[in-house]
């Protein structure tokens, strides 16, 4: 591609999603351990999340890019040798390549200092236990915590963090990196073991780089997987220091992998990667997570695709606009729905419980994309049926788009 020195906005939304990876062929088989390291290549690494209301997080960025594919082929790349990810803090918790494990040491390192408060305070206040806890792990693991913890004391009056001294005391470890997931229990806890028992040799016995070394790595990465952003957007990817990522940016750009350009409508400066792509035109329908990097950062959701998006999870039920889990529809360059899912697996059915048309979406040809790629999602799920949306403007014409596609009068 040629280097521009502005582009419009149409085409900062084709090289970011091309750098996102929905560009990328579709497997022409079942999708393979290569088609998920091109995956990763694209998005640097995956956020995790709890929530199983439809499906674990970090499962969906690979469907939403490759479609329909086996679970088990992240978890082997997750939790088995040899492994291309582990678990740490990188975009909030997630699964990072095993390449970069020498690029997030400066984090490790600030564990006494910038880990939550709660794993602060038992590193400064129970060092003893702490050490424990280690020993407990190199001796047995690996281990969850309720197989170390047995009754161990438990703050309470924090809604979802009502976390056991031990627990704490491993996520501490966890964070200064003398821990790590050796795998996920059904349940999805945590199994603690040793990174020596965990990672692959290369990744642990790479030298530690210098913090500016790293966070030019990391930056580098970050601008690779957004093909254009605005310096705060490269600094998120990872979460890096602001001095530090500036830094980063400026280095890039005097070696030339970063090209300063100007976007249409965009108030901030930004970056294009070097070897950022522009395709004509982008292909396909896909629904993604909300924990997808493409959607990561609102306010960059809303400069590229006029999308304003919220997680409404942890927003009391009569204040939530759009729903519970909803999920952003993306149809070609554009989002045009987006929908509250459930997956009911005892009945065997994914539930809508709303459905939203975006402005300027025609509302027939959305729902009848929309309805397509709801059963495709059902089929990846062991799903066999989608029931009607129950309520949202575009619940009509997807009711009714869904009873064509299932042959239902």
């Amino acid at each position: 591609m040629a280097v521009p020195e502005s582009l419009s906005l149409a085409q900062a939304r084709r090289i970011a999603l091309a750098a996102q990876g929905f560009t990328d062929p579709a497997p022409a088989g079942a999708p393979t351990r290569r088609h998920l390291r091109r995956v990763l290549d694209r998005v640097g690494l995956i956020q995790m999340d709890s929530v199983n209301v439809l499906q674990r997080a970090h499962y969906l960025p690979l469907y939403s890019r490759l479609g329909p594919y086996p679970t088990t082929l992240l978890d082997a790349a997750a939790y088995r040798r040899p492994r291309d990810l582990f678990e740490y803090w990188g975009h909030e918790a997630s699964l990072v390549p095993v390449g970069l494990h020498a690029a997030l040491r400066w984090r490790m390192a600030r564990a006494r200092t910038e880990a939550w408060g709660g794993m602060r305070r038992i590193a400064a206040e129970q060092p003893g236990l702490v050490a424990w806890v280690r020993d407990e792990v190199a001796a047995k693991g690996p281990l969850t915590a309720a197989e170390i913890e047995h009754d161990a004391p438990r703050e309470t009056g924090n809604w979802g963090w009502n976390w056991s001294a031990v627990k704490r005391a491993l996520e501490f470890l966890f964070w200064a990196g003398e821990v790590t997931a050796a795998g996920r229990t059904t349940s999805f806890a945590r199994r603690y073991d040793l990174p020596e028992r965990v990672l692959p040799a290369a990744a642990l016995e790479e030298p530690t780089p210098t913090d500016a070394e790293a966070y030019r790595t990391l930056v580098a990465v970050a601008a690779r997987s957004l093909g254009v952003a605005a310096e705060p957007e490269l600094r998120d990817y990872f979460r890096l220091p602001v001095a530090g990522a500036r830094a980063a940016v400026a280095e890039l750009a005097e070696a030339g992998e970063l090209l300063p350009v100007r976007v249409h409508g965009w108030r901030q400066p930004a970056w294009l990667h070097a070897r950022a792509r522009l395709p004509r035109r982008v292909r396909g329908n896909t629904l993604v997570s909300p924990f997808d990097p493409v959607v990561w950062e609102r306010g960059r959701a809303e400069r590229l695709f006029d999308f304003s998006y919220r997680i409404e999870i942890y927003v009391p039920a009569p204040q939530r606009v759009h729903g519970y889990y909803v999920l952003p529809f993306l149809q070609g360059e554009r989002f045009t729905a987006r929908v509250d899912l459930k997956a009911d697996r005892k009945a065997r059915v994914l539930r809508v419980p709303a459905a939203w048309l975006e402005s300027g979406a025609d509302p027939g040809e959305t729902a009848l994309a929309l309805a397509a790629e709801l059963y495709r999602l059902a089929g990846w799920l062991g799903l066999d049926a989608v029931a009607p949306p129950a309520v949202g403007d575009l619940a009509a014409p997807l009711a009714a788009a869904l009873a064509g596609v299932s042959g239902v009068p």
